[in-house]
C-alpha cells in the first residue's frame, strides 16, 4: 500500500548533545527540515550527516520557528519534534500504520518525560498528551513566544504508543530553562495586558508548588519530583515578578 509521506521538523539552538539521539529515531521519515537559530556547537553538522535540510532563521519564539520549519516541508504531513525527544519503535510502527490511511486530521500522543535518567510519573508530566502528527493543511502552530501549541480545525484521535522526552540534562539545566521562560511568559502576559500585584505572585508561587507536589503527587517521584514542583513554583514567581518589572518600567 502506497502510505503518505511525511516531513519532520525539528527547530535547534545549540544542541549537539541530543540531536543525533534523536535524529537517529527517524528514519522512517520522507525529510527531515531543521531550523536552526544561530548554533555555536556542531548542531548543524551532525544534521547534515543525518541528510537534514538545514535553515538558518534568526529567533524569533518558539510558535513563529516552528511555523517557519512546518512552512519549508514539502509534504502535507507534518511531525513536529524537539531535538531532546525520541520515537521509540512501536509509536514510528503506528505513525506508519496512520500514513497508510489517514483517519483524522491531527494525532496526539502522550510523553514519557525524563528527568536524567528517571521517567517522571507525576508532577503533571504523565501522559502529557501533545498534538505532534497533524495535516499542515488542516493546522498550525500558535504563534506564541513560549508553551505553543498545534490548533487544527479537523478531528484529533488519541495514540497510545508515546513519544520519548528527555526534557532536563541537570539542576543547571533546570535554572537556566527557569529564566528563560519566565521571560518569555512574563513578555506573553505583558503582551495581553496582564496586570498583578505582590501578593498575587506569592499566591500564585505557593500554589503552583502545592499544584504539582502534592494534588500531582509529585513527592511520589521522590528528590526529581520535588526539584520539578520547586523549579516551577520558582519559574511562576519570577515569571510574575517580571511581569511587574515591566509594568514599572513602561
Amino acid at each position: 500500500m502506497n502510505r503518505e509521506k511525511i516531513s519532520i521538523a525539528i527547530i535547534t539552538k545549540n544542541e549537539e548533545d541530543r540531536i543525533e539521539e534523536c535524529l537517529k529515531t527517524l528514519s522512517f521519515a520522507d525529510e527531515i527540515i531543521v531550523v536552526d537559530s544561530e548554533s555555536t556547537d556542531k548542531t548543524v553538522e551532525i544534521a547534515k550527516k543525518y541528510g537534514c535540510r538545514i535553515y538558518e532563521e534568526k529567533w524569533e519564539g518558539f510558535g513563529s520557528h516552528k511555523n517557519k520549519a512546518i512552512s519549508k516541508c514539502q509534504y502535507q504531513w507534518v511531525l513536529v519534534l524537539d531535538a531532546d525527544e525520541r520515537i521509540p519503535e512501536e509509536t514510528v510502527q503506528k505513525i506508519l500504520e496512520i500514513l497508510n490511511n489517514p483517519q483524522a486530521d491531527a494525532y496526539s500522543f502522550p510523553r514519557k518525560n525524563y528527568f536524567r535518567n528517571k521517567w517522571i510519573r507525576h508532577c503533571g508530566w504523565w501522559p502529557d498528551r501533545v498534538v505532534r502528527l497533524f495535516n499542515k493543511n488542516k493546522g498550525a502552530i500558535k504563534d506564541l513566544l513560549v508553551h505553543e501549541a498545534i490548533t487544527t480545525q479537523g478531528r484529533i484521535v488519541e495514540i497510545n504508543t508515546p513519544i520519548i522526552h528527555h526534557s532536563i540534562r541537570n539542576i543547571e539545566h533546570i535554572l537556566q530553562k527557569v529564566n528563560t521562560y519566565s521571560s518569555l511568559g512574563a513578555k506573553e502576559l505583558y503582551k495581553r495586558g496582564k496586570n498583578v500585584s505582590l501578593i498575587t505572585v506569592f499566591l500564585k508561587t505557593l500554589s503552583a508548588f502545592i499544584k504539582l507536589y502534592f494534588l500531582k503527587r509529585g513527592f511520589l517521584d521522590g528528590y526529581e519530583g520535588f526539584i520539578i514542583s520547586y523549579s516551577h513554583a520558582v519559574y511562576t514567581c519570577y515569571k510574575y515578578l517580571k511581569l511587574i518589572e515591566m509594568q514599572k518600567d513602561k
